[in-house]
Order: structure tokens, then C-alpha cells, then sequence
């Protein structure tokens, strides 16, 4: 198997991530030397953090100008740790940061560059990616003979390397090879970060629950009226209490523009689906939806899916869901939330 590179950028105290620990049990599965290429403002930590990898070469670039995510001194580092690491196989995780600056990279070294692979394996000695096509309808297998193959790899399609005393290695002290590079220019400063408060994140893409809702809870119920703020309340509470992950079909995420009672805490950022996002959560309930194929293609990764819904002859009762509750969902989540206090 031929040499890899993983190349991880650090978090903002200086760690690595899950999505750089799911990219690091994919290299070390290949079977190849690996080296470990470590950009950020400092990167002794995230070298301790996996010492134990058994990794042959730990590389980083550090200094307070490639601790920010930003294109030029991005691409500036990955490009200085291929070149001396000179693997024909670079992996990396697929996260926004490397998404944007090793295309590039790939460019610059006379390479090829393949995003949202969902894994890297040794097929007959040569690496191989599997990646879907056609919102994960169809699933192909690729193979390049250019190298440098640079390798992005989604996150949350493996389970990441563990430290843990009953997995191999431990983390300890790494000995790393600085490389240097001059920070390029740059014409962008970041002032800081800001993010709305815990409880009012309704993207989690680490929560164990994906919760899914439908246009139905902004239509007449049964007293003929329509609750929308109450079912915004219902829908909130369970998110603040189970630590779930909100998602939305295209006819509830689609209200707004069509004048129509709106659930406010739903953007298309949360719609799942054919033109949404395709959530790898354990556990989904969907709430209020049809289950109609172009929504639940979204659904393809999520391990257990269960719906409630009033019709029990919607697209959810035809195999789509592992249990479908024939209920009012207003009714079930007053019950669920009442439980979890």
C-alpha cells in the first residue's frame, strides 16, 4: 500500500476534532506509512492527543496566522506538508476549512483532488474511494492512478481513533517535525467568533435524535385552528431537553415565501431531503410528515427512523420508518416533553 498523508487542522484549543479523528482511523486502516501533517496556531497538544497512532512522522506548521481558517495561509500550509512529507496519497476531513483550501493544493501539486468520499479502502493493493452520487441514490466506487490523490473525507461516516486504554496505543508525547512556511499575505482579519447560545442551536450534528417537521404542525388541527406558536414552543422544548438536532421537509422550510403560518425557529438550513442535507444521526422521529421519497431519501444514514403522523396509510407506513405512530403529534410531544421534566 502506498505511503498517506493525513493532514488535520487544530480547534481553538488546540485539539483535534472528531471529523480529524474519523479521517485518522481511515488512514490508519489502509495499511500504508502514515504521516501526520498538523496545521494551527500551536499543534503540541493534537500530536499528544494521537502519539499513540502509530503514526512514522508527525509534521506541523505553526504560528498564530494559520491558527484562523483562511484560504491563503490554509492552502500555503497543506501545500508545505505535502511537499515534504511527498505521499502519494494525501486524506483529510472534509470539513469546511479543507474543503475550501486543498482543491487548490491539489492544483498547485499536479495532482487530482476527490470530495465527499464516505471511505478510502485497499481494494487488490490500491486505494479506492466510495462516494454517492444523485443525493445517495446511487453509490459508486473510484480509483486514480494521478498522485498526488487528495482524499475529503465526510465526516461522520466512521467511527473516530480512540485513545481509550482498550484501544491500541495511548496518547503520550509526539516528536514533531517543524516544516516552515512564510505566511502569505493576507488581506482578511478575524476579529473573533460568534455563535447564537446553546439552547438556541438547532443544528446539532452530534446529537443522538434528529427530530424532522412537517408542514402539518402549522395547519388546522382538530378545533379547526391553527397552532403554529405552540407548536414552535413543542418542538424548542424537546430540542432544549433531549439535545436533538432539528431537520424540516421542503413544504414547512418552503412556508415563509408562500405567506402561510410559519414555524420560526425553521430555516432552509434544517431541510432534509433530495435539495436538503442527508443527516447521519442514530435516531430520527418525524413529526407531521408525509414521508414522501424525496424527504426521506435524507434519511438513507439515519440508523432507527420512527414518524407520527394522524393518515396510517402515508409514505411512512410503507417501509420507510422502523415504527410509525398513528397519533396526534401535538398530543405525543406534550406527553414526551412532560417526561423529560
Amino acid at each position: 500500500m502506498e505511503n498517506i498523508l493525513l493532514l488535520a487542522h487544530t480547534e481553538a484549543d488546540g485539539s483535534l476534532a472528531k471529523a480529524g479523528l474519523e479521517a485518522l482511523a481511515t488512514a490508519l486502516g489502509l495499511g500504508g506509512a502514515l504521516t501526520v501533517g498538523l496545521v494551527g496556531a500551536a499543534t503540541q497538544a493534537a500530536a499528544g492527543q494521537i502519539a499513540g497512532c502509530g503514526a512514522a512522522r508527525f509534521l506541523a506548521v505553526t504560528g498564530d496566522a494559520f491558527g484562523q481558517p483562511r484560504y491563503t495561509t490554509d492552502a500555503a500550509a497543506a501545500e508545505a506538508l505535502c511537499r515534504a512529507a511527498d505521499c502519494p496519497i494525501v486524506l483529510a476531513a472534509g470539513t469546511s476549512r479543507w474543503a475550501r483550501a486543498l482543491p487548490g493544493v491539489a492544483y498547485r501539486l499536479s495532482g487530482r483532488v476527490d470530495t465527499h468520499a464516505t471511505s478510502l479502502t485497499s481494494a487488490n493493493g490500491a486505494p479506492a474511494v466510495t462516494r454517492w452520487f444523485y443525493r445517495q441514490r446511487m453509490e459508486a466506487v473510484l480509483s486514480r492512478t494521478q498522485r498526488p490523490w487528495v482524499v475529503l473525507l465526510d465526516p461522520g461516516c466512521v467511527a473516530p481513533w480512540s485513545s481509550a486504554p482498550d484501544a491500541p496505543g495511548a496518547s503520550g508525547t509526539a516528536t514533531v517535525e517543524a516544516v516552515s512556511v512564510e505566511p502569505p499575505a493576507t488581506r482578511t482579519t478575524v476579529t473573533g467568533y460568534q455563535a447564537p447560545k446553546a439552547d438556541e442551536q438547532t443544528i446539532r450534528p452530534d446529537a443522538k435524535v434528529l427530530l424532522v417537521a412537517g408542514a402539518g404542525w402549522t395547519k388546522k388541527q382538530a378545533d379547526g385552528a391553527v397552532h403554529a406558536a405552540e407548536a414552535e414552543q413543542l418542538i424548542l422544548g424537546f430540542l432544549r431537553k433531549a439535545q436533538a438536532s432539528l431537520g424540516g421537509s421542503k413544504s414547512v422550510v418552503d412556508l415563509t415565501g408562500e405567506g402561510e403560518a410559519v414555524l420560526h425557529c425553521m430555516t432552509h438550513m434544517n431541510q432534509v431531503g433530495q435539495t436538503g442535507s442527508t443527516p447521519r444521526h442514530a435516531k430520527g422521529l418525524s413529526t407531521c410528515c408525509h414521508g414522501e421519497e424525496p424527504h426521506v431519501v435524507g434519511w438513507r444514514f439515519v440508523n432507527q427512523r420512527r414518524a407520527i403522523n394522524l393518515d396510517a396509510g402515508c409514505g411512512w407506513a410503507r417501509g420507510k420508518a422502523d415504527v410509525l405512530y398513528v397519533a396526534d403529534a401535538f398530543e405525543v410531544m406534550r406527553h414526551v416533553n412532560a417526561l423529560l421534566g
